[in-house]
């Protein structure tokens, strides 16, 4: 290292986000993951005797990551790589893996490889890797934020170890957050700051998890705040409140949060919790869902949960569609809030989807069945000379517009595949064939 690098490492140590210079340089600093990274664990254990495998952090940002493959580089005695997914392209990957292959055979020496947004790395740049992971070339630890056993090779993943990050506690928070303060050498203790308990406490519940929110809100506070007459920064509840203007919502239109909303939303109209459907209606447009998407959600809920136990509810779900889009924002939140509150208060039944799956099931697995002679089309040419139609009974000319005749073809004649509930206008239909068939619900089975 010339004089040049020495002077430009320090002026970054100096001049990096306060996120960067406060990451823990050796395990005990480590805040949080203690499902992890405790005494008496794997991690903890494999980093202490520097005999680290090949691993996979996932978790959410500003959990600590990036910290632990820190952590690792400043404990290990392999060479230590980095590259961002992002950014680096086969080139990169190459040289890596010469440096790594010289530094094996010349001085016995393991390199890792830390890989941060791992999941930006297509198919053949992942198997690229594999082979030198297989045979112990490159240590491999990868970071990322999306569903690993989604997004990396499945011949990777079994090669390494998965370990999930969790999202920080509040009073995790509140510790970073006092370091950021008062810590001299890494934090902003120089500046001679303090904190109100109002504006820590609410800082850590606001970051929602984030580290690296709470930090950045911290550092701009204290950049920003002129000093009051006692030649203190004061960071109080209303310079907190500015400097994170929005409550850090984690949200990835791609990611696991995206779907979990999702499914949490559908189970909570499905369990008719009006409250909890509109809630997790809130945290979809608050993190900028689109609302077709959600408008698309609801009516397949009205159709599968709903069904003919409140045909009315589909007619909502697609009216609710269409104004959606001739809406937009913000006044369609009004309309999908309505929506969901009528799917999720309506009475439920999932008569017509186990009645399409049954019957689709039948049409998978068992030998086509020939449709009856009388129901076939009799108007083209030759039909009626092959019996098309001959026979077929018109509903409507009989009592109740209803003719006792076989509709089913005659291999599956039997069968039942919709089987109205006891909840709804689903009873009513069950009264309705019970009128004209002289069947209950269970004759109709």
């Amino acid at each position: 290292m010339d004089l040049f690098d020495y002077m430009r490492d320090n002026t970054m140590k100096k001049e990096s986000p306060l996120a960067s210079r406060l990451r823990p340089i050796t395990l005990e600093e480590v805040v949080g993951q203690s499902h992890i990274i405790g005494k008496d664990k794997l991690l903890y254990r494999a980093i202490k005797a520097d005999k680290i495998s090949s691993i996979i952090f996932y978790g959410p940002p500003g959990t600590g990551k990036t910290t632990l493959a820190k952590v690792i580089a400043n404990t290990t005695s392999s060479n230590f790589t980095q590259i961002n997914a992002t950014s680096a392209g086969k080139k990169d990957m190459e040289a890596v893996v010469d440096g790594a292959k010289e530094s094996l055979g010349s001085y016995g020496k393991r390199t890792i490889l830390f890989i941060d947004e791992i999941h930006r790395f297509n198919k053949g740049q992942q198997d690229y890797l594999l082979p030198y992971v297989e045979d112990g070339t490159i240590v491999l630890i990868g970071a990322t934020t999306e569903n690993p056993y989604f997004e990396v090779n499945s011949a990777l993943l079994s090669r390494s170890i998965v370990f999930e990050l969790k999202s920080l506690d509040k009073e995790d928070i509140k510790i970073l957050l006092h370091r950021a303060v008062y810590d001299v050498d890494r934090g902003m203790g120089a500046y001679k700051a303090v904190i109100d308990e109002e504006a820590l406490e609410f800082l850590a519940d606001i970051a929602n998890g984030d580290a690296r929110a709470a930090l950045n809100a911290i550092e701009i506070g204290i950049l920003t705040t002129e000093r009051s007459e006692d030649g203190t920064i004061h960071i109080t509840l209303p310079v907190a409140s500015e400097c994170i203007q929005k409550r850090v919502l984690r949200y990835d239109k791609n990611g696991d949060n995206h779907y979990d909303t999702i499914s949490a939303f559908i189970k909570s109209m499905r369990g008719s919790d009006p409250d909890a459907a509109i809630y997790y209606l809130a945290r979809m447009l608050y993190a900028g869902e689109e609302v077709a998407f959600i408008a698309r959600r609801i009516m397949i809920c009205a159709a599968e949960d709903v069904s003919n136990a409140d045909p009315n509810a589909l007619v909502v779900a697609t009216s609710a569609a269409l104004a959606v889009e001739r809406l937009g924002m913000p006044e369609a939140r009004i309309v999908l809030a309505q929506a969901a509150a009528y799917v999720a208060c309506a009475p439920k039944s999932n008569s017509a989807i186990c009645a399409i799956d049954e019957a689709t099931t039948v049409v998978e697995k068992e030998t086509t069945a020939t449709i009856p002679a009388y129901l076939m089309d009799a108007h083209y040419k030759g039909a009626a000379k092959l019996g098309h139609g001959l026979g077929y009974q018109y509903a409507h000319n009989y009592e109740n517009h209803y003719v006792k005749q076989q509709y089913l073809p005659d291999e599956i004649k039997d069968r039942k595949f919709y089987i109205p509930s006891d909840n709804g206008y689903e009873v009513q239909i069950q009264e309705y064939f019970k009128k004209i068939k002289g069947e209950d619900k269970n004759g109709l089975r």
